[in-house]
């Protein structure tokens, strides 16, 4: 809509440029959004205001000049009405409507391919390798994942990549947690390490470890033993984590190790390449980064006075990896917490010559299960909290994505267990599935009255209800809510828009018959239905949810 608009537009505009009255080649934006109120049209621009400015011309005049150069020769508007001070509002035509939905009809992918084969990778899900999945991780997964299925619609070529935090002091912690599990195993009495990991998963671990070795690591020394739960551990609890996600329809590409960055040397040489551009300097044994060049509030370490790497470290060491393997852009979808080091990571990847406005990241913000309204706090299996797994196995993988996208990323989420597994219209994502098997429906009905024979030769002038016109308007803003879902880094917005396609949709056959008594009318609302169903099902596998032909009845519409 806004396309054909702008061109219109555009050329008026140019047209009103050349005139007599407005003698300028100096062009102003051209701005167009919905009106706040309906009554004022489908689209609205404020361009008259913003260029009077530049012409020294009352607003209004220079609305009626550009209003009156707008040559439709198509017939595409209804109503052109200048409002307020100079506002200029349009109405599209039915005429348009039909013309688009038909356009609609023919199209396949029905998303703009925008992305010219620009490589970009999306970095999600990075948790430590040191337990289970939780909800929260879960968001971060989804939100990742559904990015990543929409940049590849729009033509970018996609990585989805999982950063393993496999070094540093977390991992001795497993590694002693499972340690002090498998030698309670064997009957020992033994004090659970301090900050320990407390989760029956440990207790799953340690027991999978006395089945395939034995007694084997109770006569070696603690410290090899350690070692060995460490590199166990970790290991079998990557793999948990690949098979939740798997469960939830999420598949990685690339998993990159910390512990195998830095073995392959890459820290050491991001940190000599600094040194060479003078970012770095040693005080009090360590060495720092110098971060406050950048407008850090201070230096940041890299390397600990005892010769430990920082995170850190490995952090700019693995987003330069990144860079050099060639991807024009990165995505890091990653927990709120990490709010402050956005800023920092992206002044060590300027100090090393890297345009920082390559890294964009989004930040997800917690999620508060609830039961009917009530908090839920704990897992049945993690010790400290409701893994992503526990979700998912009891609401199933298309309430959980559909409910991890129900609000902003930067928005606190509260997912109530219940509601997800509802059969009722109070559910969103049923609410959405159903439109889709609704209509599946309502054709096997018209297929059983023969009435399902659709072709390009349908009158659409029948759908002259306000519900239908508003339906096609909806239809037609399908592709630029995933424009502006990728340009925004935002998935919730094709969430949001299913849900107000399938609102209007169950509105509008409650309220009219589909399947009439003229062919003709039936035939054109069918072909009305067939689009619908198309782009919800279209929107659903976006968002990694299904699109199901029967689902139960019990809507409450």
């Amino acid at each position: 809509m806004k396309s054909h608009l702008e061109y219109l537009l555009s050329r008026a505009i140019e047209k009103t440029a050349k005139g007599e009255e407005l003698e300028t080649t100096d062009l102003p934006p051209l701005f167009l959004e919905p009106p706040k109120q309906k009554e004022f049209g489908d689209l609205a621009s404020n361009i008259a205001l913003v260029w009077a400015k530049q012409l020294r011309r009352p607003p209004r005049a220079v609305a009626e000049a550009i209003a009156k150069n707008i040559e439709d020769t198509e017939g595409i508007l209804a109503r052109v009405e200048i409002a307020g001070p100079g506002f200029l509002n349009f109405t599209f035509s039915p005429k348009f409507y039909y013309a688009r939905l038909k356009e609609l009809d023919t199209e396949r992918e029905l998303v703009p391919r925008f992305g010219g084969g620009e490589k970009v990778q999306v970095e999600l899900a990075s948790a430590n390798p040191t337990g289970p999945l939780h909800v929260g991780h879960g968001r971060v997964a989804v939100i990742g994942d559904v990015l990543a299925r929409l940049l590849d619609a729009a033509g970018f070529v996609i990585e989805r990549e999982y950063y393993v935090n496999d070094a540093g002091n977390q991992m001795e912690k497993l590694g002693q947690s499972i340690y002090a599990r498998y030698r309670e195993l064997f009957g020992e009495k033994i004090d659970f390490p301090e900050d320990g990991y407390p989760g029956e998963y440990v207790k799953d671990v340690a027991a999978e470890a006395k089945q395939r070795w034995g007694d084997k690591y109770l006569s070696a020394s603690q410290e090899q033993a350690v070692a060995f739960f460490r590199q166990y551990g970790g290991e079998r609890l990557l793999e948990i984590i690949r098979a939740d996600l798997a469960a939830f329809g999420i598949s990685l590409d690339s998993f990159v190790s910390e512990k195998e960055l830095r073995a392959r040397g890459a820290v050491e040489q991001t940190l000599a390449q600094l040194a060479a551009r003078g970012m770095l300097y040693d005080l009090d044994g360590a060495r720092w980064f110098k971060s406050t060049a950048f407008g850090d509030d201070k230096d940041r370490p890299l390397v600990k006075s005892d010769g430990e790497l920082t995170y850190f470290a490995s952090d700019i060491a693995y987003h330069r990896d990144k860079l050099e393997r060639g991807f024009a852009q990165l995505i890091n979808v990653w927990g709120a917490d990490h709010h402050g080091y956005v800023p920092r990571l992206k002044a060590g990847l300027t100090a090393l010559g890297y345009d920082p406005e390559r890294l964009r990241v989004v930040l997800v913000q917690l999620v508060q299960l609830t039961r009917g309204g009530e908090p839920v706090r704990m897992g049945k299996r993690s010790g400290e909290f409701v893994s992503l797994a526990e979700v998912v196995e009891e609401v199933g993988a298309d309430a959980a994505r559909f409910f991890f996208l129900m609000r902003k990323s930067d928005s606190h989420l509260d997912f109530d267990l219940e509601l997800a597994k509802k059969e009722s219209s109070e559910n969103p994502v049923f609410y959405v599935q159903y439109a889709h098997a609704r209509i599946a429906s309502i054709f096997e009905q018209a297929h059983d009255k023969g009435a399902a024979t659709l072709d390009r030769g349908v009158m659409l002038g029948h759908l002259a209800e306000p519900e239908e016109l508003g339906i096609i308007k909806r239809l037609l803003q399908f592709a630029e809510t995933v424009r502006d879902s990728v340009t925004e880094l935002e998935p919730h917005r094709v969430a949001f828009y299913l849900l107000e396609l399938a609102g209007e949709f169950h509105r509008y056959y409650n309220r009219l018959r589909v399947i009439t008594d003229d062919p003709e009318l039936t035939a054109a609302r069918l072909f009305l239905l067939r689009n619908v169903q198309k782009v919800v099902a279209r929107g659903l596998s976006l968002l990694g949810v299904s699109a199901p032909l029967k689902m139960a009845a019990r809507t409450g519409n």
